[in-house]
């Protein structure tokens, strides 16, 4: 196998296979084996040779990457289709440019592994050390994007996803990319000892994670007789490039009809999701606005509404843009605002354009949504709406980041439960709003929270502090209608939510240590 990988038709086509098969290890393909791509991946970049060990390296190490993320993020370009005839023809290219952009992180991970020259059985951990520490870097500069990391390729609410509320999901990658690097070793020209050990250790890893799993499931609870009643809309209203006044009407409409549904319990609080109504929230709440008393005659005395949109702030010569959520309560039959949040994660080149002094004048500020772009709120941190549990809000993008409501919690108090709004109606049909479904639900596990996530055409849900998805209390693709659930109940905090990423970069002093043995053993042999 060795030898095989030294020809460069066979790396080539080995890093595809690596990158393609970690791809549909992913939601809602779910071909587990897949893992071992990352095993492949590190058997690619050992054998990488020549007279440029390291350049075949990086070269091995983006292939891989490249066709990861052209499968990973496919999806986007549905979001092109939806005004075809200005932006269909971008498509291709947007999505084999970010798939080759987001390639060079696994080009420099293999790059870093192969200058440190691992060998030995230790070389699994700092493989694993090496590329999580550079996916770690993926989901922290500019904004950071972390979709679908290594530990969230385990099903969310599943046995082995449970590691999370222990190590969150970059720890969980370590674990999952050192479990298949070990496996590796089989293939490898290591000594028959190490070659078995590597299996044995990979084993144990995966029994590891479904042994805890298993038990943490066991003594899972169940929501209380009192927990408030949740209704999450889901209207089916597609993204479109325009909007008329006759089909704004008609999308308020299907908003109300499915809000004002009669229940056996009423609800306290009603969740739309990220941008329900194409029109800014200043103008859909403003004092007298027909809409405002509509939604005031939809809701329930006592009822609050979670609702997500964009609002306009500062002079009306220089307005200033938020993706927002806001919290209105019927009381009276008068609708208040009580609560509102700024999405602070924004999306690059979506929602705010990187650098925008350079790439401004390259006419890129069109990407954005609106405007200039969206302006970044405030730091997260929970809201607190009267009647209800004090709750962490997501808007979308925000979900991907694991740790995100911690830092609320640090900030002004731990949350009950996590809201998630979100417009994965851009996406369409694709397989991208059931992988963002699967993302978000992590962050329930990490957190040891309740999760509520609303969309505009799929995956809406109820999911509980394990990540799990009742039967009844999920709306996919195409669906129209509520769900009416109770409030699953908060767990204890979990060890992520005391250390946060500390498990990791526990991980990753491991690895380091890994390779100072190697080194000081090179060292070692060549005084003697």
């Amino acid at each position: 196998m060795t030898a095989l990988l030294q020809r460069r038709w066979a790396a080539i086509l080995a890093a595809l296979i690596a990158g393609a098969g970690t791809a549909l290890a992913f939601s809602p393909f779910d071909i587990l084996p897949g893992l071992l791509g990352y095993g492949l991946l590190m058997m690619l970049i050992d054998t990488a040779s020549g007279a440029q060990p390291l350049r075949s390296a990086f070269w091995r190490g983006w292939l891989a990457g490249a066709a990861f993320f052209l499968i990973s993020t496919w999806w986007i370009s549905e979001a092109f289709y939806v005004d075809a005839a200005a932006h269909g023809w971008q498509a291709p290219f947007a999505v084999a440019g970010l798939a080759a952009g987001l390639g060079l992180f696994w080009g420099v991970a293999g790059l870093a592994y192969r200058a440190l020259d691992a060998r030995g059985p230790f070389r699994a951990v700092v493989f694993a050390g090496v590329f999580c520490l550079v996916e770690w870097v993926r989901g922290h500069i500019l904004t950071g994007f972390p979709w679908d990391l290594a530990g969230e390729s385990w099903p969310a609410g599943s046995a082995p996803s449970q590691a999370a509320s222990l190590v969150g999901a970059y720890g969980l990658s370590w674990i999952t990319v050192a479990a298949s690097a070990s496996a590796a070793l089989a293939l490898g020209q290591d000594s028959r000892r190490i070659r078995l050990g590597g299996v044995a250790v990979a084993i144990l890893a995966v029994a590891g994670l479904y042994g805890f799993g298993y038990a943490r499931l066991a003594a899972s609870v169940q929501a209380a007789p009192n927990a408030p009643m949740v209704r999450v809309v889901q209207t089916g209203n597609r993204e479109e490039p325009q909007y008329t006044d006759a089909r704004f009407q008609e999308i308020v409409a299907s908003y109300l009809r499915l809000t004002a549904l009669p229940a056996p319990r009423a609800p306290a609080v009603v969740v739309w999701p990220e941008g329900a109504l194409p029109a800014a929230l200043n103008d859909v709440y403003a004092p007298g606005a027909w809409t405002r008393t509509a939604i005031a005659a939809a809701l329930q005395p006592g009822q609050t509404l979670l609702t997500g949109g964009f609002r306009v702030a500062g002079p009306p010569d220089k307005p200033i843009f938020y993706n927002s959520l806001l919290a209105v309560r019927d009381e009276a039959g008068v609708l208040r605002i009580v609560a509102d949040y700024d999405k602070h994660r924004l999306v690059p080149f979506g929602e705010y354009l990187p650098m925008a002094k350079v790439l401004a004048p390259l006419g890129l500020a069109k990407l954005v949504g609106v405007g200039d772009g969206f302006a970044t709120g405030p730091a997260p941190r929970p809201i607190a709406p009267p009647g209800l549990p004090r709750v962490q809000p997501l808007i979308c993008y925000e979900a991907l980041f694991p740790g995100f409501t911690r830092a609320g919690a640090i900030a002004a108090g731990r949350p009950a439960w996590i809201v998630n709004v979100s417009d994965d109606a851009w996406f369409g049909a694709s397989y991208g709003p059931l992988q963002h479904l699967n993302i978000a639900r992590y962050r329930a596990i990490e957190e040891g929270l309740p999760m509520v996530r609303a969309t505009p055409t799929g995956s809406s849900a109820v999911i509980d502090a394990y990540g799990r998805i009742a039967p009844g209390a999920r709306l996919d693709h195409g669906a129209v209608g509520v769900i009416d659930r109770p409030l699953p109940p908060a767990l204890a905090p979990t060890v992520f939510e005391r250390i946060g990423d500390g498990g990791f970069w526990i991980m990753l002093f491991v690895s380091a240590a890994a390779m100072i043995g190697r080194i000081t053993q090179r060292r070692r042999s060549a005084r003697e």
